[in-house]
């Protein structure tokens, strides 16, 4: 199971406090379909490749819910610090008991973790600031018999100027991984190769705001000795749609309901208005609808 981004704890600064409230609620949720989701598929590791937290501080009860939703995986979970949830001497990973099957990267330069029973080699890094320089360049794994190479990383690719590991797909390529799991990038890249390398970035498991819309996902990665398949599994609750409503003189709130989707109920709307009237609409009364 391949995630980043969830941003757990994140303020919501545009909802009032009471909706920010269960919108945070709502992402310590997501972390019992997670956990769901690696039973149900049997699921042999967890990838979660940054920015899980969205700073270092939390919550008492995000940081319960964590704890216990990673203890009940059950199964080897790794964690790739990003640019929000950096590693430093201050940092939540530092302070939380996290249960034994969890190893979070800590050092800003890629580091290897064993796992013979699962016939992989888990390979990693932390961001230990908000910015990061390039981590993979030069960077080569070597082959081990029956094993495959896998990378948690945060990053960002073919961005040269990133200040947040710009990664291209020749280091990529030359990397010696089978698969390469990423995050920073909050919308899904889909399936990637450069070279023999398969990657990608799953973008949030969950929109937190209008420059994340539509529907979101975690991917599904199976490796095998000749191929990679991905499938992309749809876990959030709510999404984020911008809907723009042509307006004229007739009934404007009416205008807007036909406009909008049947079943809005879940879901958070932006609605802009475009047109003439040769009154103003009553934006309060609007707002109120």
């Amino acid at each position: 199971l391949h995630t980043a981004d969830l941003h757990l704890d994140s303020p919501f600064e545009y909802m009032n406090a009471a909706k920010a409230g269960i919108r945070r609620r709502e992402q310590r949720e997501l972390l019992d379909r997670l956990t769901d989701l690696v039973r149900v598929n049997e699921v042999d590791i967890v990838l979660i490749s940054g920015d899980l937290l969205e700073s270092s501080m939390i919550y008492a009860e995000t940081e319960e819910q964590l704890i216990r939703s990673l203890r009940s995986m059950a199964v080897p979970v790794f964690i790739a610090p990003g640019n929000h949830d950096y590693y430093s001497d201050d940092c939540c990973y530092r302070r939380m008991r996290l249960p034994a099957n969890v190893h979070v990267f800590t050092e800003n330069r890629i580091e290897c973790v064993e796992l013979e029973e699962q016939g992989v080699c888990v390979y990693g890094a932390a961001f230990t600031d908000r910015v990061c320089a390039p981590l993979l360049e030069n960077f080569r794994a070597e082959r081990k018999r029956g094993m495959f190479n896998v990378l948690c990383i945060h990053g960002e690719v073919g961005v040269p100027q990133s200040k947040y590991n710009p990664i291209t797909e020749n280091e990529l390529a030359f990397s010696g991984m089978d698969y390469a799991a990423l995050g920073h990038i909050h919308s899904a890249s889909g399936l990637r190769q450069a070279g023999d390398t398969w990657y990608s970035w799953p973008g949030c498991p969950e929109g937190r705001g209008f420059d994340e819309l539509g529907e979101k996902f975690v991917n599904l990665v199976t490796i095998a000795d000749t191929e990679c398949q991905m499938r992309p599994v749809l876990l959030s609750r709510r999404k984020y749609e911008i809907v723009t409503v042509a307006v004229s003189d007739d009934d404007v709130l009416k205008t807007i309901e036909n406009a909008l989707p049947e079943d809005t109920k879940n879901d958070v709307y932006r609605i802009i208005l475009r047109g003439e009237t040769d009154a103003a609409p009553n934006v309060g009364a609007l707002k109120a609808e």
